[in-house]
């Protein structure tokens, strides 16, 4: 593969990770079309939290700039206990943070992000947005491989990057893991008005309330105009869903361990509840021409905020090798897959791990509270150092596939 000699890239999934691959990919000359299922590009949800590594990724993007325009500067990450209402630490997110990782933490609104990765691929002509183009399977062969669709059309292309969620076809197909696996845990979702929200709530900060089997996050979005609300409740649900519209009532019942947040529970009777899924890492995200990329390859509960950072990342990471002019093709996808497996699964594991902290309950929640509030702001960037201080950069193949 060389970039003199453009390739043909298609793209299943035109979510964060898909848009944002189609940029990295087109950037190094190669021609990419984005197939996405739905009638138009569009993406659910409310917030994102990114760190520095991901404004890292999206500065070699070229939207880093106009991300952190658009976006809300957090000061602080503030621990909370959400049943006695004790402020239990908070993590400085400013002045020795950024020096330290060399940008702010942002929070912006996931259409927002969405928004502007989408008008930048309308911007670039080597970039084919295609609608209505739900992608069945795929098909290769030395020569080259074939997207098959549903309505039975057949794309031909170079290399194939399955970008299409954790229900991910390509994935289905490649590895034939089965469903997602069931967390336990439904999380709510919604967001109010900014001048509805209580004074004593800060504007610059991602708050945490934590409680027994449950936790509570908020934080601005779309500018400061909005509050996001997250509540999330261990309740061993058995039956995945994704959206469902939700009353107001049955969030604040799920969320009575947390005395110290009715009143902003209360904001809101617009929720909608999803089962949170993931899976285990694994070793093999690539078939000959085909790669795995974002939550097709390394689902993760949303805990450690890294899953739009990490696709990111990703994207990153393939552009770059793409462009070294490397044959073959499946040996650059390996690269690929070499380079971002330890770095997902870890913070796969850490989101996982996560919920026994958010979630602790009597004796194990008071010795959390007194650990957590012992540690110096130093200690606490010390913890997240290895996630938000990374700028992934792909390695040259004779580097990792020797």
């Amino acid at each position: 593969m060389s970039t003199r000699a453009p390739v043909r890239v298609l793209v299943a999934g035109g979510g964060i990770g898909g848009l944002a691959v189609a940029l990295a990919v087109a950037a190094h000359g190669h021609h990419v079309t984005v197939l996405e299922r739905q009638p138009e590009f569009t993406e659910l949800g409310a917030g994102i939290q990114l760190a520095p590594n991901g404004l890292y990724a999206l500065d070699v993007l070229g939207l880093g700039p106009q991300v952190r325009a658009s976006a809300v500067a957090m000061s602080e990450l503030r621990f909370m206990d959400g049943v006695s209402g004790e402020h239990v630490t908070s993590m400085p997110l400013t002045e020795e943070y950024e020096r330290r990782f060399g940008s702010p933490y942002v929070v912006v609104h996931r259409a927002e992000l969405h928004r502007q990765l989408l008008d930048a691929c309308r911007g670039r002509p080597r970039i084919t947005l295609r609608p209505n183009a739900s992608v069945a399977g795929y098909t290769q062969s030395a020569a080259g491989a074939t997207v098959h669709l549903d309505s039975r059309e057949q794309l031909p292309a170079d290399v194939i990057i399955g970008a299409d969620g954790i229900h991910s076809r390509i994935r289905r197909q490649m590895i034939d893991d089965g469903e997602p696996r069931n967390s336990g845990i439904t999380a709510y979702r919604a967001i109010v008005p900014m001048d509805r929200v209580p004074a004593r709530v800060r504007r610059d900060a991602v708050t945490w309330w934590a409680g027994p089997d449950c936790h509570f996050v908020h934080y601005p979005i779309s500018g400061g105009a909005y509050l996001n609300m997250a509540a999330s409740h261990f309740n061993g649900a058995s039956t995945l869903i994704a959206g469902r519209p939700t009353e107001g009532a049955l969030v604040r019942a799920a969320m009575s361990q947390l005395p110290a947040v009715r009143d902003l529970l209360s904001l809101s009777d617009d929720w909608r509840a999803w089962v949170l899924v993931d899976r285990p890492p694994i070793d093999g995200w690539t078939d000959g021409r085909v790669a795995l990329l974002g939550d097709a390859a390394h689902p993760m509960l949303h805990y450690a905020a890294q899953g739009a950072c990490q696709a990111l990342e990703d994207a990153v990471v393939l552009g770059d090798l793409l462009g070294h002019g490397v044959e073959p093709v499946s040996r650059v996808l390996l690269e690929y897959a070499a380079a971002r497996r330890e770095r997902t699964s870890a913070v796969q594991g850490i989101s996982r791990d996560s919920i026994r902290l958010w979630h602790a309950a009597g004796d194990a929640a008071s010795a959390r509270n007194r650990a957590l509030a012992a540690m110096a702001p130093e200690q606490l960037h010390d913890t997240v150092a290895w996630m938000h201080g990374a700028r992934v950069a792909a390695r040259r193949p004779s580097e990792a596939m020797r």
